[in-house]
């Protein structure tokens, strides 16, 4: 049986560009990618903390150091510049895949730096029986 988790998240990270004319797609700093685990063309799920609004889509990658998170083409009409928003990358992964698995989250500040980048161990709380 396989299982669907998140493997790497970008936390509050603003949009910087909402691009209506275009394909489609979320374009991402590749330096942002490369620290949550994300590749180009990896399919990713961007939740608006402004509306709750979800949108799967696939990443491509900008210039390093830009700080660019741009929608492309539908979610221009969802997501504006300025808006915090949470990109999760998510896998499908088998039992053995999951016991190796050590999510990524990288953090922000208001203006797109990185301020930590965490890395989960998979664990239950102390207390909780399974």
């Amino acid at each position: 049986m396989q299982q669907l988790m998140c493997k790497g998240k970008l936390h509050r990270v603003r949009v910087t560009e909402a691009e209506l004319d275009y394909v489609g797609s979320v374009t991402i700093d590749s330096k942002f990618m490369k620290e949550a685990d994300i590749k180009p063309y990896e399919m990713v799920q961007i939740t608006s903390l402004k509306n709750a609004t979800r949108w799967k889509t696939y990443a491509i990658p900008a210039p390093e150091g830009s700080k660019r998170i741009c929608l492309n083409g539908p979610p221009a009409h969802l997501f504006s510049p300025g808006d915090i928003v949470i990109i999760l990358s998510m896998a499908q992964m088998t039992e053995e895949e999951i016991e190796n698995l050590k999510p990524k989250v990288v953090f922000f500040d208001e203006n797109n730096e990185i301020t930590s980048i965490e890395e989960h161990d998979l664990h239950w709380p102390e207390g909780v029986n399974v």
